[in-house]
């Protein structure tokens, strides 16, 4: 930060603002540092370098706690938890995260798959099907009904094979089966 020193803040990239958060946050060699959102509008350079920051004040002994929604973010995390509306689905590592939901996942690659997504809702054993660039991932929790659906799929110009398990792919899972407390309450409430 030296070679920036006599720059004001505002004429700094995102990047580098978040930088100067982070060291202001320090100065006073906190146990605790609280971040929200730090990686927002970062680039991938940014990103990357922010992050290796933050594993450098770990191992120093600095607790960080981070919120985020980028879920890349939440993988360079040693431990993750997931709440939604005040309540906690999940914690642990990334693998221990992916492991306790217990699903099962596809990736079907082929024409419309829009078309094949809507034709899966509903079908054996499949409870979210989710665009991944070129692929849809299909996803549930009753491994054999859906191996089963997706084989009456298979044809020529249709790849279907099993894929790894992301923590996207569980977090939008859990978060699709998550209830809206403020819903909870109106519904409890007529």
């Amino acid at each position: 930060m030296t070679r920036r020193a006599d720059e004001p803040v505002h004429t700094l990239s995102r990047g580098m603002v978040q930088r100067v958060a982070v060291c202001r946050a320090v100065l006073h060699e906190p146990e605790l540092l609280l971040l929200d959102e730090p990686t927002a509008g970062v680039d991938p350079k940014a990103r990357r370098d922010f992050w290796e920051q933050l594993h450098q004040l770990a191992a120093r002994g600095i607790s960080v706690l981070v919120s985020t929604h980028y879920l890349d973010d939440a993988e360079r995390c040693h431990k993750l938890a997931y709440i939604a509306y005040g309540r906690l689905l999940a914690q642990g590592t990334a693998d221990e995260v992916v492991a306790s939901q217990q699903l099962s996942t596809w990736s079907v690659e082929g024409d419309d798959l829009a078309a094949l997504s809507a034709q899966l809702q509903g079908a054996p054993g499949v409870e979210q099907t989710v665009a991944f660039g070129t692929a849809l991932h299909v996803t549930g929790r009753d491994a054999q009904a859906l191996a089963d659906t997706l084989a009456r799929l298979a044809g020529p110009g249709r790849r279907i094979e099993q894929a790894q398990t992301s923590l996207e792919d569980v977090f939008i899972h859990m978060m699709s089966g998550a209830e809206d407390n403020m819903a909870r309450k109106k519904k409890d409430a007529s």
